[in-house]
């Protein structure tokens, strides 16, 4: 009978998977995911598509805020420098889709680390301002530098090509998204098994203690920005080539605060929690909407009031969160694993 897991090598420890009911889960989810695209209609899987994307985003952040314990209140600013830099390299200089979106991770780590900056000096509260106001100066840049991004007007990114053929089906732009996503979750989890990735969970815990024990703090902090920007920077691409539009009104500081609640709900420092965040702060309000338009002929004034709602929905429940599960989903369903795993005990 099981009553914990007990390692004797290093390698165990290390494992990404170290039961065989890890396994069996994440074979039913591979099996699942296979399935999902054949049976779906093209609204889910559009739904799906924007799942991922933003899970990639929610990783970003989560590298920052929540294992290295950086809060950042940019990521729409962060996600603008990626689809903008993908979307004019793309439209204008006719890159290559691929070389497009790997030139907007590298410039929006770029931009990141230099924002990051402040970082050296601040933390809590004074850093979430320092990021709220790059978030405000890159979108002033965004609508302002007219020659470049095309000011307030809308920049259309060409379709990506494969074979020939422009790739339009939401069935073959899940596959890709998914993916980037399998990548993306495997370069974070990777990350915290590295001494770079120690580092910033180390500075997130005591900072002054990491670096007393010969962590170059600033040094790291930087490399956070750095990299959870290269993350945001990708998501940011993908959707200007997933989207074929790229405005800077969808990248305003609502965006960076449905981020922020992504990894809230989901769980900060949980590559998993980003995933989950990602995907109820999606889901939940293509499902008020469908609520929403069953129920417009029957009582309309409701169905009037649906982006209210959502809104107090969204509000409401980060606020349950924080007072009954700050850990968020990740730490409730380690909570129903646990309880399988070890039953019929308690503990």
């Amino acid at each position: 009978m099981a009553t914990g897991i007990y390692h004797t090598k290093y390698s165990q420890d290390l494992a990404l998977r170290q039961t065989k009911a890890d396994w069996i889960r994440l074979s039913v989810l591979l099996v699942f995911l296979g399935v999902v695209p054949f049976v779906a209609s093209s609204y889910w899987l559009t739904i799906l598509n924007m799942v991922g994307i933003a899970a990639i985003g929610a990783i970003g952040l989560n590298i920052l805020t929540g294992f290295t314990g950086l809060i950042s209140l940019g990521q729409g600013g962060f996600l603008a420098v990626g689809a903008y830099t993908a979307g004019i390299l793309i439209a204008r200089l006719h890159w290559p889709t691929p070389l497009g979106i790997a030139a907007a991770v590298l410039v929006t780590a770029a931009v990141g680390a230099v924002i990051g900056l402040p970082a050296v000096r601040l933390k809590g509260l004074y850093l979430a301002i320092a990021t709220l106001a790059a978030q405000v100066i890159i979108i002033y840049v965004v609508r302002t530098w007219d020659v470049v991004t095309g000011g307030v007007e809308s920049l259309v990114v060409p379709r990506p090509v494969a074979f020939k053929t422009e790739i339009r089906s939401e069935f073959i732009w899940y596959w890709i998204i998914l993916a980037l996503v399998v990548l993306a979750t495997l370069a974070a989890l990777n990350l915290f098994r590295t001494g770079l990735g120690r580092s910033f969970v180390a500075i997130r815990d005591q900072d002054i203690a990491a670096d007393v024990i010969g962590v170059t703090v600033w040094k790291y902090k930087l490399w956070s920005f750095a990299i959870s920007s290269g993350f945001v920077g990708l998501a940011g691409a993908l959707l200007a080539s997933y989207r074929s539009i790229v405005t800077w009104e969808r990248f305003t500081f609502d965006v960076s605060i449905t981020y922020l609640a992504m990894i809230i709900v989901g769980g900060l420092g949980s590559v998993a929690g980003a995933i989950y965040g990602a995907g109820f702060m999606t889901v939940v309000p293509a499902l008020i909407q469908r609520a929403g338009q069953s129920i417009q002929g029957v009582l309309p004034a409701l169905s009037q009031q649906l982006p209210a709602i959502q809104l107090g929905v969204f509000g409401l429940v980060i606020i349950l969160f924080l007072i009954f599960e700050p850990r968020g989903l990740a730490r409730i369903w380690e909570r129903i694993r646990d309880y399988f795993r070890l039953w019929p005990f308690r503990y």
